[in-house]
């Protein structure tokens, strides 16, 4: 749904919202980033996940539901520290809400974006999609130590270029078990430890 002037407050709008159960909200400023699909993940919705939570742990994986609102939380989270920073500066945030922004850049870039043009990213099995999220999930919610927030910005500029290059990459190519090698060792300056619960 895309209302005129992007006017999401007006009477038919709103009857409109109130009666459907799942909404897909384009964003202009997406678009002109060039983000696509142009979709905005925190404007969007649906009502069918609580409804669809034991299908999709049945179907796709258990706990589906739960890490993808926490995908959407980190979302949120990268959003209002974006918020900040752009009154701020980065110096304004704390390194670990500088990381914490950074994964939310991540996520969205290898996981929401897609390149309708490329043979392998123009469209995606659902098992490939599960395996790729769950690959995001597991970068998304490890910690990381950075000494600085250049180390953390680099870190996670290398991190999506490798993540951009496996998803157009062939699940049955030598590159794509290539790309999944680097995207997993994480760099010397970057000592990971124990994952995120």
């Amino acid at each position: 749904m895309s209302p005129a002037g992007g006017n999401f407050e007006e009477p038919v709008t709103q009857s409109t919202l109130g009666t459907v159960k799942t909404f897909l909200g384009l964003s202009a400023e997406r678009a002109y980033k060039r983000f696509y699909p142009a979709v905005d993940p925190l404007l969007s919705w649906s009502r069918y996940n609580e409804q669809l939570t034991d299908w999709y742990d049945a179907n796709v994986a258990p706990g589906w539901t739960d890490r993808v609102r926490a995908m959407i939380d980190l979302l949120r989270r990268g959003d209002g520290i974006l918020q900040m920073m752009q009154v701020t500066g980065e110096e304004g945030v704390s390194l670990d809400d500088f990381v914490t922004y950074q994964k939310a850049v991540f996520l969205d870039a290898v996981y929401l974006q897609q390149d309708a043009f490329d043979e392998v990213d123009s469209a995606t099995p659902l098992e490939r999609q599960r395996a790729t999220f769950d690959l995001a999930y597991r970068l998304v919610t490890r910690t990381w130590a950075f000494k600085d927030k250049e180390a953390a910005r680099g870190h996670f500029i290398r991190l999506t270029g490798l993540f951009k290059n496996l998803n157009y990459a062939r699940a049955d190519s030598p590159e794509h078990g290539d790309y999944l090698r680097q995207i997993e060792l994480p760099e010397p300056a970057t000592q990971a430890s124990r994952p995120a619960h």
